[in-house]
């Protein structure tokens, strides 16, 4: 897909944001219309869980226009999975020109590693979190009630959680760009962790919307785990690159460093 030049006048950029906007729309719309007529088996495979959870309860549909709307969102959501490549190229691709040529050749391993990290949440949170979700939600009920579950109540936690998971495993990726670009140098990154502890864990409670302290805590410490991660290759990566005095570089001092190189 073509790159737009590096400067434009701002009609010219708003005519290139709309054109990758259309790109994106149409494409999750026809995909879309194709996943709407399997959205039975896909719904089975996402309530298989949520009635594991309920001890082999089942799941209820209250209005007329229900079964409609849950297969609507269903598609919509399968759909944006499907097209996440296209959907997270096109968002690179418009910011793409405003990048310097040595920064352009990370463009295509950043959108494979946001592609893979973004399906990675969403496994994780399919295998893990999902089953630890329902089971204490339901668990508060079962102590005083028979649970009589709205499915479309459900199916959207369980799709928020899968798009949270998916979302908030990109928090490498800006953490490693943050460091090796020098936009926040790396030793505040690890002189100020006890604030960006509690900063993750406030990100936590926000993403996770079923009010669930067990799936709060879980991704607390995926995200704990994935900044750590990150950190530990942004160093390697620094330090392989421009040494060790590099850890503490600002924004300006990498720029420097970049002039004298030329």
């Amino acid at each position: 897909m073509p790159i737009g030049p590096a400067r434009m006048p701002i009609m010219d950029h708003l005519g290139e944001l709309r054109r990758r906007l259309t790109i994106v729309v149409v494409s999750v719309i026809v995909c879309a219309v194709i996943v709407y007529f399997a959205t039975p088996t896909l719904i089975e495979l996402m309530i298989g869980q949520i009635r594991e959870a309920m001890r082999g309860g089942d799941l209820y549909v209250f209005t007329a226009l229900g079964g409609f709307t849950i297969r609507f969102k269903v598609a919509l959501f399968f759909s944006v999975i499907i097209c996440c490549p296209i959907i997270i190229w096109e968002v690179m691709a418009f910011f793409l020109p405003a990048l310097k040529p040595k920064e352009r050749r990370w463009v295509v391993p950043t959108v494979a590693a946001m592609v893979a990290l973004f399906f990675l949440g969403m496994i994780f949170c399919f295998f893990v979190i999902q089953p630890a979700a329902f089971g204490w939600l339901l668990d508060q009920t079962f102590e005083f009630a028979q649970s009589m579950a709205n499915a479309e109540d459900y199916l959207n936690i369980y799709m928020l959680l899968e798009i949270g998971f998916g979302i908030a495993f990109q928090l490498p990726l800006v953490i490693f760009y943050l460091s090796i670009l020098h936009l926040v140098p790396y030793s505040t990154f690890r002189s100020q962790w006890r604030i960006i502890y509690v900063a993750l864990m406030i990100l936590s409670a926000v993403v996770t919307p079923d009010a669930s302290p067990v799936t709060m805590i879980l991704m607390f410490a995926v995200l704990i785990a994935l900044y750590e991660v990150a950190l530990a290759v942004a160093r390697y990566i620094i330090i392989a690159r421009d040494g060790k005095q590099a850890l503490k570089w600002t924004r300006e001092d990498y720029e420097q460093h970049e002039f004298d190189q030329l």
